[in-house]
């Protein structure tokens, strides 16, 4: 394999995923929380030692989040 395909599946699998959960909206730590974290950093955590599955992982949870918003709240346009 060449040093360039090399860097290339580091970067589409390690740093772009990575860059994705930083760059998206996230929450602050709950009220009343004990952790110094916020779900961000978890998440960024999570892509770091998982590469490619973090995020995936990442995806669905968002995904799920959206869909219980919508479904409470249907008339809400800030999810869309």
């Amino acid at each position: 394999m060449s040093p360039s395909i090399a860097w290339l599946l580091v970067l589409t699998g390690l740093v772009a995923p990575l860059i994705h959960v930083l760059i998206v909206a996230g929450k602050a730590a709950p009220e009343g929380s004990r952790c110094p974290f916020s779900p961000r950093a978890g998440w960024a955590v999570l892509v770091l030692f998982l590469g490619p599955i973090g995020w995936l992982m990442f995806m669905h949870a968002r995904h799920r989040q959206r869909a219980a918003t919508i479904a409470i709240n249907p008339t809400d346009k800030t999810t869309s």
